[in-house]
């Protein structure tokens, strides 16, 4: 993972995000939500600036620096664990991480240990429908989704309320996704892959991912 802000620059959308998540599940202020996977922090300190507190949980101490006023922990997830106690988080929030795992199903169990009843999973993953011919650019990648397989995973982890939706990262479609989410489509067919370099606009109509928001049973 490339964590210096010289090949990797901070950009607004991370807040862009964490603020349309918040809204959107609405995230009551001062939730516990812990991300998994939290890398530099930005999404991070995206929610926190929500006004939810902030815990992290990941192999580089990256996100130390950038976010300071969050309980950021170090651990090999793959085989160590979340290390929290269990029932310690409102919400759960993870991206492009379930992916790298060679077993995601003790990834997901450990989320939902650590969940409080009645708290939300937010996670975040390629479509592996769309996305199969890049996938495995990224040589760390290990398990790809589709948008049952992800399902199944929460429902078989013993989450219930489980959906599964496709979603651009692009903060105009979600504004105004009845008028845009059809040019997208056209965008995805019809323009070529290799111009994805040059327009976020076209890089995000053609990587598409997957949005599974998951419930621990109250």
């Amino acid at each position: 993972m490339i964590y210096n802000e010289r090949d990797r620059p901070f950009t607004a959308y991370p807040g862009e995000l964490t603020r349309y998540l918040t809204d959107r599940y609405s995230l009551p202020e001062g939730s516990r939500l812990l991300e998994i996977g939290c890398g530099r922090g930005e999404f991070l300190n995206g929610f926190i600036d929500c006004g939810l507190v902030g815990y992290g949980v990941d192999r580089s101490p990256a996100a130390v620096d950038y976010c300071p006023d969050a309980d950021i922990r170090i651990a090999d997830l793959e085989h160590d664990g979340i290390p929290y106690e269990d029932e310690s988080f409102d919400v759960i929030y993870s991206k492009s991480v379930v992916e790298h795992f060679y077993y995601p199903e003790f990834l997901v169990s450990e989320m939902f240990r650590v969940l409080r009843p009645g708290g939300v999973s937010l996670t975040l993953t390629p479509d592996w429908d769309v996305n199969y011919r890049m996938f495995y650019c990224d040589y760390t990648h290990r398990t790809p989704f589709t948008v049952e397989s992800l399902r199944d995973l929460f429902l078989i982890s013993r989450f219930t309320d489980v959906s599964v939706e496709r979603f651009r990262q692009l903060p105009v479609v979600w504004k105004h996704p009845v008028a845009l989410l059809p040019l997208t489509e056209i965008t995805r067919w019809a323009v070529p892959r290799a111009l994805k370099r040059y327009s976020k606009w076209i890089r995000f109509s053609k990587e598409i991912m997957l949005l599974a928001a998951a419930k621990k049973p109250a």
